[in-house]
């Protein structure tokens, strides 16, 4: 009901559509009025209710920060706190440890600028790399390496920090993030053996402060393969607050836009300022990292942006970058929920990621459901056909995951993958493979086999490097995951 206003010398007819009844009754409740002045209980539900959606809304647009910050503070809480402290999957990355999405094919490698404390920082470079640099919250830099200015041939890298007006020395390629802390990642290809690519990363590659460039640090290369106590994946609880608050307050003021953070603001995350939310608003920060991670989990398994899907609506391999798109954006629109996607599955944001040249960068088919969006069964045994000819310059590989962690699953395997480098991975007669995923190696496909846990689901990833004609037009295409009755 609409208050009438009495008749008066001024009256005239109040349009209906800009008027408040009494009682309004909404998805969060009845809001109740006088004459469109709310009464308190109303005030209260929707205070609630937009803090609530502010929360969510900040999640979204967070999780590149906050899960570049959780892999530099797993770095740190292992003692790896200088650029010069370097990690290393030296003997290719393994489920001892957690970090989004790895891959067991190459050898990673990377550290964490302080442009703050170090001032400019060195890359050298040695050939044959290939890796980016992305800043502290997870947005592109520069590709370094094969698809980087130095073209594979090595060199050096200077980056600069925000707002740096020193000189700057000849003979660097610049980097000029926009953030203090910046990822420095890199890959090694195992093509001429493990411990060959291992020894030629620990020999050459070298990190350090410019200022120490006459006299640059021993590297300090912490072995990760086999390594416990590394956790490198974002929280989804109250700790994802604290640890975005600290993230704000360890960078520059500019580094983000004005709405997001006036959206932190109204949190009460401020730079400068103690992080300290009452009792009503720490109970809706909870409320809505648990919202927030649960709308991440249903975008991952079925992703909102129809860009995502490589096969269309009937297939379930989707792609990290919606469309191929590694700004993430759309006729100048943020793609929130591609951005979602990647960044709470996976890591590195760089254009030689989701490539549209043959033979160059990488490519990614994901697939977290069995054909016809059934739940993947650990306890079932599962079936891909990748059919003759896999259209790779370089290699291809097929990794299981963990869809609580992203991580790599445990199971048995040290590495659950496999790839074309395995020499005893079974071909079809006509040069196909069958890859199988069960509890137990279903007899006579030992060798094409990947372990699962009873109890548990998991996902993969169908890596492909130096991807070919056919993979990117899709004339050549993988089956479903395909349940083995």
């Amino acid at each position: 009901m609409i208050t009438q206003q009495p008749a008066m010398k001024m009256t005239t007819p109040i349009p209906q559509s800009i008027m408040t009844p009494n009682q309004v009754d909404t998805s969060i409740g009845s809001l109740k009025f006088f004459d469109g002045v709310p009464d308190k209980a109303t005030v209260n539900s929707l205070y609630d209710y937009m803090d609530t959606a502010r929360a969510v809304q900040a999640y979204v647009s967070t999780v590149p920060g906050v899960s570049q910050y959780a892999m530099r503070q797993g770095q740190r809480d292992i003692g790896a706190t200088k650029v010069s402290q370097i990690l290393i999957w030296d003997k290719l990355a393994d489920s001892a440890n957690f970090f989004l999405t790895a891959n067991t094919s190459t050898i990673y490698t990377w550290t964490y600028t302080d442009l703050a404390k170090d001032g400019p920082t060195v890359i050298e470079l040695p050939k044959g790399m290939l890796g980016a640099i992305d800043d502290i919250w997870f947005r592109y830099v520069s590709d370094l390496g094969i698809a980087g200015p130095d073209k594979g041939e090595g060199g050096k890298y200077l980056i600069l920090p925000p707002g740096y007006k020193g000189d700057v020395p000849d003979g660097y390629f610049v980097v000029k993030p926009e953030t203090f802390g910046n990822w420095i990642f890199l890959r090694a290809y195992i093509s001429d053996g493990v411990e060959k690519a291992t020894q030629g990363v620990k020999d050459n590659l070298k990190i350090y402060p410019l200022s120490m460039a006459d006299n640059p640090p021993k590297m300090d290369f912490f072995n990760m393969t086999g390594r416990e106590g590394y956790n490198a994946v974002l929280p989804n609880d109250y700790n994802y607050w604290e640890m975005l608050n600290q993230l704000v307050q360890e960078e520059p003021i500019g580094a983000h836009d004005p709405e997001t953070r006036g959206l932190l603001a109204a949190l009460g995350i401020v730079k400068g300022k103690p992080f300290a939310p009452d009792a009503r608003m720490k109970n809706i920060l909870i409320d809505a990292v648990a919202i927030g991670n649960g709308y991440a989990r249903a975008n991952t398994v079925f992703p909102r942006d129809p860009g995502a899907r490589i096969y269309g609506p009937e297939s379930e391999w989707v792609m990290g970058f919606a469309d191929k798109d590694t700004t993430f954006l759309k006729d100048g629109a943020r793609r929130y929920d591609s951005r979602l996607w990647m960044h709470y599955n996976a890591v590195v944001v760089t254009p030689a990621m989701a490539v549209t040249k043959p033979g160059k960068g990488s490519d990614y088919g994901i697939a977290g459901m069995a054909k016809g969006a059934q739940v993947l069964d650990g306890s079932k045994t599962y079936k891909l056909h990748l059919p003759p000819n896999v259209p790779v310059k370089d290699f291809w590989s097929v990794v299981v995951y963990d869809p609580q962690t992203r991580a790599l699953l445990q199971t048995d395997q040290q590495f659950p993958a496999l790839d074309s480098y395995k020499k005893d991975l079974v071909k079809n007669a006509y040069g196909s493979y069958d890859i199988y995923f069960a509890p137990k190696a279903p007899k006579g496909h030992e060798g094409n086999w990947l372990q699962t846990v009873p109890g548990k689901s998991w996902f993969i990833i169908l890596r492909m490097y130096g991807p070919l004609e056919p993979w990117l037009n899709k004339t050549w295409r993988p089956s479903e995951l395909e349940l083995v009755k």
